[in-house]
């Protein structure tokens, strides 16, 4: 039997033409801060059948759910540096000449309000995160670190139905440009060590290869996704006793994982803003949890360059 397609969650109540059913009116918590929800989560899996019609949801719940955590799944590493150590701008250099070669297979998408709550479209059990998956990829003659590709199929990728049934990454990211995801001076990007991550975004955005340099990369990243960026790796740096990938850092801190799988965007997208929340929560002062504070924005672990528009 060939590959089957995969199954996704409708919005109760919406057929085709959809019609949004939106929320119910915010209620402030009683207290400040972030806090994590115990409704039930489910993933909405987007494919090329129903791109459009998840990017409807989405456009029309940004602007209640402004936090938007995400993170990417891609075919691995297959340039590297020779030496170990280095700076932020031989480590561009690494992460560009992967992202120009390798293609992009999933892609998560979190959306939350500064409380936690994430959107629910008047469902009144669960509530909705998003993993788009791709087309573009064909593991028989794309570039990959085998490593990394056997890995991606033990946590349950199946890069047959990806090819048959994915979405082209140039449709999604035309979808995405009419989001409201970019270019939204209210839209705050919540990720974990993500320079891979925009870099296969912006890729796709621009439809080329990535900028020559590493300041006219971050001009870009800036341009595209705002300054409100903020990296959970950074972040760690001001929080003793922290270290290690996502799962570590989420363990260490006491966080489950809510849904689905590691090394699936989705999933992962989820577990980085539950990071986000309890490191915010803990490690910082009372006056930096009321407002995000502009000192932590903008730098993505590894690519912490002094001054972005040096040499631009």
């Amino acid at each position: 039997m060939g590959a089957q397609p995969p199954f996704y969650f409708p919005v109760p109540g919406d057929e085709s033409p959809p019609h949004l059913i939106m929320p119910p009116p915010h209620i402030a918590p009683r207290s400040g801060g972030f806090s994590v929800k115990k409704k039930p989560v489910l993933i909405r899996s987007v494919w090329s059948e129903n791109l459009d019609y998840e990017f409807f949801l989405i456009r029309n719940a940004v602007d209640r759910y402004p936090f938007v955590s995400m993170d990417t799944e891609f075919p691995g590493v297959v340039f590297r540096l020779q030496h170990h150590y280095s700076d932020p701008f031989d480590h561009y250099q690494t992460l560009k000449s992967n992202v120009d070669a390798l293609k992009l297979i999933q892609v998560g998408i979190v959306l939350s309000d500064s409380v936690g709550n994430l959107p629910d479209f008047g469902c009144p059990d669960c509530c909705f995160i998003w993993e788009f998956n791709f087309c573009d990829f064909d593991v028989s003659c794309d570039d990959h670190a085998p490593n990394s590709i056997e890995l991606l199929r033990q946590h349950g990728i199946d890069f047959e139905i990806n090819r048959v049934f994915g979405a082209s990454v140039s449709r999604f990211a035309e979808r995405m440009v009419s989001s409201g995801l970019l270019c939204n001076g209210k839209v705050t990007y919540i990720t974990f060590h993500s320079g891979y991550d925009f870099g296969y975004l912006i890729k796709a955005i621009t439809g080329t290869s990535l900028p020559r340099t590493l300041p006219e990369f971050l001009h870009l990243l800036g341009v595209i996704f705002g300054n409100r960026i903020y990296d959970v790796k950074h972040l760690m740096r001001f929080c003793p006793g922290l270290y290690g990938g996502l799962d570590k850092v989420a363990k260490s801190l006491g966080i489950e994982r809510v849904v689905g799988r590691a090394h699936q965007a989705g999933s992962d997208s989820l577990l980085t803003w539950h990071v986000f929340e309890k490191i915010w929560a803990m490690g910082f002062s009372k006056d930096e949890k009321q407002a995000l504070p502009k000192k932590y924005a903008g730098v993505l672990y590894g690519l912490e360059a002094s001054d972005p528009l040096a040499s631009f």
